[in-house]
């Protein structure tokens, strides 16, 4: 039989025997003790409710349009099992282990035609294979997105800006500073003034471990744009390692006010505002 003949004979089989073939497919899913739920269930039902069509159409070429549906259906599956902490392993799996389940169909009806059973059997491996591997790579993206959206969440939650006292702002800094941490801390400083409508601003460099250039250069980057929004930045946690190497850097802090301590830092912030704490 020809390719394309050879696919229509898949497709027929498969619909026709499409209700033996689930209940065989989700049982080997279970002994390999694959996650199989209401989602699994139905995860199966749509892939070989859409399988024979996409046969039929397209043959072995799964990037043809006629797979364009069954690659959909990949992508939210793959998608899915990502978010939900499950290995690429798992979500290949789910594809792979259709494949002896299909198997028993196909030699048991085609058990007196050895060449078109090779023919089905070499198909069906060949298009099962690619689409498991097409699971593993859409995983993979999918995974490398939350992974991006997680570390984008995590610096913001490690770079809160706290309303100390009215017009006064702090943003303490812990870690290393680098370029994508800095525009957060940029855009988290910038927001926070324009809410609170806030004059001073103490950015606060105790938890930062080392000052070098680039960091020197991204606090300046900040300091200027909180000036452009109105706000005057006091930098606090100066400590005497760090003077030094500011001071061997070379970087101009002449026009920035620094203090050793943030509680020095906040008492000359609220001297600004005209605030004073006394104690009672």
């Amino acid at each position: 039989m020809s390719t394309n003949e050879t696919a229509q004979r898949v497709s027929a089989l498969i619909k026709q025997f499409e209700s033996e073939i689930l209940t065989s497919w989700t049982g080997e899913l279970a002994a390999k003790t694959f996650r199989n739920d209401d989602t699994t269930q139905r995860h199966c039902r749509q892939f070989l409710a859409l399988l024979p069509a996409a046969l039929a159409g397209g043959g072995e070429d799964i990037n043809s349009r006629h797979w364009d549906d069954v690659r959909n259906q990949l992508n939210e599956i793959s998608a899915q099992r990502a978010k939900a902490g499950s290995t690429p392993n798992e979500t290949a799996t789910f594809v792979f282990s259709l494949k002896q389940s299909l198997f028993t169909i196909l030699r048991r009806e085609l058990v007196n035609e050895p060449l078109p059973l090779a023919d089905a059997l070499w198909a069906i491996s060949t298009v099962l294979d690619q689409l498991g591997l097409y699971t593993v790579e859409v995983f993979q993206k999918s995974r490398d997105q939350i992974i991006v959206r997680q570390q984008h969440e995590l610096m913001e939650l490690s770079t809160p800006v706290v309303k100390l006292w009215q017009d006064v702002l702090a943003l303490p800094l812990i870690g290393t500073l680098d370029s994508a941490r800095s525009q957060v801390v940029m855009e988290s400083l910038l927001e926070k003034i324009v809410e609170t409508g806030a004059a001073i601003a103490i950015i606060d460099i105790t938890g930062v471990p080392t000052v070098d250039t680039l960091v020197a250069q991204h606090l300046m980057k900040t300091i200027a744009a909180a000036r452009l929004m109105g706000a005057d930045c006091i930098i606090s946690g100066i400590r005497p390692q760090i003077a030094q190497t500011i001071v061997h850097l070379g970087v101009n802090l002449e026009d920035v006010v620094t203090k050793a301590t943030l509680a020095d830092a906040f008492v000359l912030a609220l001297s600004r505002v005209g605030a004073t704490i006394s104690r009672g």
